[in-house]
């Protein structure tokens, strides 16, 4: 599962809305020739970026290359079933990512472009947001 090695702080605030607005970074694919782009933005769960990562190198059944371009930073806490207001903080639960609109996903080269059209689709289908395949070639 994706997450951080080591942080400086083991719990974070939430501060919901970070996912609103456009992307200025990593929104132009830069090592593949294939992406998938969001429309949306979230956050994404680690689990779900390896769902996705796994849909797809399934489908091109272990060839061409993918680059993820995102990654879980962000710690989120639950607390327990029925405990009671005022017992601080819950533990460490997941890790999310948080996208922007127009953030690359994922990447692929080495690969025709059927195929990584619908690799694309079929990890599109494990996420959370509103995806669209791009070619770097018709930027």
């Amino acid at each position: 599962m994706f997450g951080p090695k080591k942080s400086k702080y083991r719990k974070q605030q939430r501060l919901r809305g970070g996912e609103q607005g456009i992307a200025t970074k990593g929104f132009r694919p830069a090592f593949g020739t294939h992406a998938l782009k969001c429309l949306t933005g979230a956050e994404i769960s680690a689990r779900q970026i390896e769902a996705a990562r796994r849909a797809m190198t399934r489908y091109v059944k272990r060839g061409g290359k993918i680059w993820i371009r995102v990654f879980p930073h962000k710690p989120i806490t639950q607390k327990a079933a029925e405990v009671p207001m005022g017992s601080g903080k819950g533990s460490l639960d997941y890790y999310v990512a948080v996208v922007k609109k127009g953030t690359v996903l994922f990447e692929m080269d080495g690969v025709d472009e059927t195929t990584a059209r619908e690799a694309m689709r079929l990890a599109g289908q494990k996420l959370p947001v509103k995806c669209k395949y791009i070619n770097a070639n018709e930027i």
